[in-house]
């Protein structure tokens, strides 16, 4: 069972970036999936999640309206598109799925936002 984050990298302000979160071991369509992010010196922030059917999905206040989550199931991957991205946007972003009493966590993958 692992997830394994690709993405990241250097951008300017205003720019986008698609992180994506590849799983293995495990069918991710079924489950709970979501996004963290933890700056330098900041607390780790949840960024958004979705329920197991999409029914449901929540957003930061600080990121609502720019990210959007979604899974390719197809792919058995999840996405997160980071539009309009701001300098208080970078940090390292960690992707998470909830499988029944478990949480399984990515390695991450840097986001830097130049001002």
């Amino acid at each position: 069972v692992q997830l394994v984050e690709s993405g990241g990298g250097l951008v300017q302000t205003g720019g986008s970036l698609r992180l994506s979160c590849a799983a293995s071991g495990f069918t991710l369509r079924y489950y709970a999936i979501g996004w963290f992010r933890q700056a330098p010196g900041k607390g780790r922030e949840g960024v958004s999640c979705s329920g197991s059917s999409d029914s449901i999905t929540y957003y930061a206040d600080s990121v609502k309206g720019r990210f959007t989550i979604s899974r390719d199931n197809a792919k058995n991957t999840v996405l997160l598109q980071m539009n309009s991205l701001q300098p208080e946007d970078t940090g390292r972003y960690v992707c998470y799925v909830d499988q029944p009493l478990r949480r399984t966590w990515g390695q991450g993958t840097q986001v830097t936002v130049s001002s």
